[in-house]
């Protein structure tokens, strides 16, 4: 009588693969090689322009050492305005993302608004914050007004965005208790919704006001008010020793950002 020998098992744990198998792996990896290869023959690159402007890459890095802080007041206003753009523009699209957020949570809105306001989201969300500074600044011209409503619309967007997730992910419980007793809708919010969600959008709006000091440099550049609006002549002026100065002047005020945002986050936990 013949014994049957019994099937070998691996001794070693091995995390299974993503593509399942090593052909699979190999024609994947084949095609993004193919496609990157595909990209940069079709963008005619020239390696020329690039070797050109190598020399006045250095010239300006050049031009631009040591800083010009001589035109303090030009810059301090400028910053000023920034950070003015950034705070109101949060609070405003806080405030935006209220109905916005409770209109997108599928357990709390009704069918046809929650796919009204999910569509807004994305279609808000689809535009860039320069894109939408170039817009207002078109209906209401150069200076902070642009600014402000571009941040509050995309804060608004994103904010809300965040809060609908927030309350579908949250415990249906207490929101069931609630209704059972009569609540209205506003009662309903109020007193199931808000204490599961609120610790955890203060956080996010911390984050968006960060965002917001980092975009308000940016959409300066193209006539939105802020610093940015002044980097933008200081370059078109080719005067790059205060360019450097508003350079430094901005990742200064982004890195006070970031450490009162990580400050108030851990306050908050």
């Amino acid at each position: 009588m013949s014994v049957t020998a019994s099937p070998a098992y691996p001794t070693t744990w091995r995390p299974p693969s993503l593509f399942g198998s090593r052909r699979r792996r190999f024609i994947f990896w084949a095609a993004v090689v193919a496609y990157v290869i595909w990209s940069v023959s079709d963008l005619n690159i020239d390696g020329n322009r690039i070797l050109a402007g190598l020399p006045r890459a250095l010239d300006i890095f050049a031009r631009m050492v040591p800083p010009d802080f001589s035109r303090w007041e030009m810059l301090l206003s400028g910053m000023v305005e920034s950070i003015q753009i950034a705070i109101a523009s949060t609070i405003l699209g806080a405030l935006l993302a209220i109905p916005i957020g409770l209109a997108a949570a599928a357990n709390l809105s009704p069918r046809p608004l929650y796919l009204l306001a999910r569509g807004f989201i994305v279609v808000g969300r689809t535009f860039h914050e320069v894109i939408i500074a170039i817009f207002f600044v078109k209906l209401f011209g150069f200076g902070p007004v642009a600014g402000l409503l571009t941040l509050a619309f995309s804060s608004a967007i994103f904010l809300g965005k965040m809060l609908a997730e927030d309350i579908e992910n949250m415990k249906e419980g207490p929101v069931e208790a609630i209704r059972a007793t009569g609540a209205s809708f506003g009662q309903v919010v109020g007193y199931a919704v808000v204490p599961q969600v609120m610790v955890k959008q203060l956080g996010v709006l911390i984050y968006r006001l960060d965002a917001n000091l980092r975009h308000s440099t940016v959409i300066g550049i193209v006539g939105a008010g802020g610093i940015g609006q002044t980097l933008s002549a200081s370059f078109s002026r080719y005067d790059f020793d205060f360019s450097s100065a508003i350079l430094l002047t901005i990742a200064a005020l982004v890195a006070l950002g970031e450490w009162f945002s990580d400050w108030a986050r851990r306050r908050l936990r």
